[in-house]
């Protein structure tokens, strides 16, 4: 028989109505928090976020916004961050440190393009700071796990968080996902990762691409097993194995070996560890997810004994390697099927190791 009292009180949500001006308020009190540090600020263009104001002034509906209480009763903003920010900076640029929005491309009213809020009409002005959009709070008390994936699932409308930001919020429903995120951001910033990572586009960056290959490094050297050839999934798996403490995670060990890694492989390969060389044997391109998870593999597993060998024989091993027939079957059609993860790391670890002359 189905529980239906364990269904009502596995978590606690309210549904509030708060006008733009009133966002606005509790954000300058900090009682709100728009911006999150797990998320970046704008992804949408200036005429995205006109538009949107074009929307509020027409009355079209908004859909509602997500937010979730922290230990301290302050709200944080975990959906909605676009049109929230959106509106705020036309109201308050300097509430949230934006430059002024000045309208552009509205299509239906388009006498609105050109204007700021201070050269709106009265009428308009208050339009807008009064216009209401639903607020769904999902409380502090209430079952962690079931807080946690409500928020994965969030799907809303806009611009969609990347699988890392949504990992990174989601993990602040459950206690101890603040401090393992912290851990994640903390090694992004990590001067030889960041150096050796050089090659993920800026867009990725935007995105906390380098989070999540701070998590994938860990995964790969904590959590192979769970590997079944989706990528996100396994991510998504492991960061709930350690945040669910079903899997061990000695911060200080972790974090340590992560750094003698990193300050190897950029010592060795410099940005050139997790890309293609071209003819003059010289790194080309952007990062490549998949080149990542063989190098990383290989040297976490063998840093001791790749250590002995001198960097430049380490280099010619590695370029050689990427372009063997082996490596590029592994990186090819199919290349997230568990053998091929485990066989480009082999690849890479075999080339690496070879017992020649040094």
């Amino acid at each position: 028989m189905v529980d239906e009292l364990k269904f009502a009180n596995e978590i606690m949500t309210d549904a509030v109505d708060f006008s733009f001006g009133e966002l606005l308020n509790l954000h300058r009190d900090a009682e709100i928090i728009i911006r999150p540090e797990y998320q970046r600020l704008f992804r949408w263009s200036n005429e995205q976020r006109s538009r949107l104001i074009e929307s509020v002034l027409l009355r079209l509906p908004i859909p509602p916004i997500f937010l979730v209480e922290n230990n301290s009763n302050v709200l944080e903003l975990i959906d909605g961050l676009q049109r929230t920010s959106s509106v705020l900076q036309f109201l308050d640029h300097e509430a949230i440190e934006q430059p002024e929005l000045i309208l552009t491309g509205c299509d239906i009213i388009k006498s609105l393009n050109g204007l700021t809020y201070n050269t709106l009409s009265p009428v308009l002005k208050l339009k807008i700071k009064r216009t209401p959009i639903r607020a769904i709070i999902i409380r502090k008390t209430g079952d962690q796990f079931v807080k946690y994936e409500m928020f994965k699932r969030l799907n809303t409308g806009g611009s969609l968080l990347s699988p890392q930001e949504i990992r990174n919020c989601s993990s602040r429903m459950i206690e101890g996902g603040e401090q393992f995120y912290q851990i994640l951001q903390e090694l992004a910033s990590y001067q030889s990762f960041s150096d050796a990572i050089g090659r993920l586009p800026e867009t990725n960056k935007d995105q906390r691409g380098d989070e999540e290959l701070v998590l994938r490094f860990f995964a790969v050297r904590n959590f192979k097993s769970g590997f079944k050839g989706n990528i996100e999934e396994w991510l998504n798996s492991y960061m709930e194995f350690i945040l669910l403490k079903k899997s061990p995670f000695d911060a200080a060990e972790q974090k340590a070996h992560f750094r003698n890694v990193f300050d190897f492989i950029y010592n060795t390969f410099a940005n050139g560890a997790f890309s293609r060389y071209n003819n003059h044997r010289e790194p080309t391109g952007r990062l490549a997810p998949a080149y990542f998870e063989a190098v990383v593999g290989a040297v976490d597993l063998h840093l001791s004994e790749l250590a002995l060998i001198p960097s430049e024989m380490l280099r010619n091993r590695l370029i050689e390697a990427f372009k063997s027939v082996e490596f590029i079957e592994s990186t090819g059609p199919g290349a997230n099927s568990i053998s091929k993860f485990n066989r480009r790391i082999d690849v890479i670890s075999k080339h690496l190791l070879a017992h020649d002359n040094h």
